[in-house]
Order: structure tokens, then sequence, then C-alpha cells
């Protein structure tokens, strides 16, 4: 059962997503409004994961994966392009969200969730950064308003490091705060 707090703290978070989309349909900003409704709907997720798969999520836990899904909708406002370091903040924040899911079904599975942790992100991480590049490059051919934006050669590197540190915390820190997802019940 999640405490009151956490349970605030999401409510929270939803609220100011909504007021992302707001100010991002004000603004008449596409990249911060859907940006910020598929965040609103991925504030869900722990909730759909925890009856799919049997698991119990913490109430940091959810509250961690809701604030990742916050930081990257408030970015798509500014301080992507305003806060040097945001972008890194992000990618490593997601970077440990994916880590986390695939380091507990790796445990889940008995199976070593070092090298599955790292190949995840790192393949996600590629991934995303080349539908990063098609959705800015096809707006643009198209002349509409990027939801994406491709900074270039090195903030894609940069991006790509810092899904890799996100990657790491989890290999190094998943056994301490992921052994909540990571049990079975046999």
């Amino acid at each position: 059962m999640q405490t009151s707090v956490a349970t605030e703290a999401e409510r929270g978070i939803r609220y100011s997503l909504l007021a992302v989309v707001a100010i991002g349909y004000r603004r008449r900003d596409p990249g911060a409004v859907v940006n910020a409704l598929i965040a609103l709907v991925a504030t869900y997720l722990p909730g759909r994961l925890e009856r799919r798969y049997d698991v119990t999520f913490r109430s940091w836990q959810r509250v961690y994966l809701t604030s990742a899904m916050l930081t990257h909708a408030i970015g798509m406002l500014g301080p992507y392009d305003d806060i040097w370091w945001w972008d890194h903040m992000t990618h490593t924040h997601s970077a440990t969200l994916l880590g986390g899911l695939t380091f507990a079904a790796a445990r889940r599975n008995d199976h070593d969730p070092g090298p599955r942790v790292l190949g995840v992100v790192a393949c996600a991480g590629v991934l995303w950064e080349i539908a990063e590049y098609i959705v800015h490059a096809t707006a643009n051919h198209l002349g509409w308003e990027p939801l994406l934006v491709s900074y270039g050669k090195v903030d894609t590197a940069l991006d790509l490091v810092f899904d890799l540190v996100g990657a790491l915390l989890v290999v190094l820190l998943g056994d301490a705060f992921l052994e909540n997802l990571a049990e079975t019940d046999e």
C-alpha cells in the first residue's frame, strides 16, 4: 500500500504534467504537449505492471518513475535548451528506469542482469537517438514543429554516455534497490 505522501507526490506530478500540457498549448508548442501527454499516460505504468506481473512497487519507486516523466516534460518547455545538464540528467534517469526493468526481469528469470542491463539500455539508447533524428528531420522536411529535437553528433554521443551511466548505476545498485521487483514466489 502506498503512503499518503507518495500518493500525493504522484498526484502532484500528474497535475504538473497537465500544467505542462496547458503551458505547451498556450505557447503553441506541440512537442511539449505531446511529450507531456505521453508522460502523463506513463505515470500509470507502475499500477499496470503491478496488476500484470504480480509485483509491488515501493512508494519511492513509483515517485521515482513518475518524476522521470515530469523532468522530461518540463525539459520540453526550455530547460533542454537553457540548462546544460538537464539532458544528461533525464537520459541518466530514463536509463535507470529501463535498466531497472531489465534488471528485475533478469533476476526473476535467474539470469545475470549486468550484461542484459547494459545491452538493453545501449540498444534502446541508439534506437531512441535514431528515432529522435528521424522525427526531427521529417518534421523539418514537412515544415512542422518537431516533437523531438536532435542537437547533433556531440549531443547524441553524450546522450549515449549518460544512458550508460544510468545502466551502470542499476548494475551497481540494483540488488539493493530492486529486490522487491526481482523476487519470485518460488
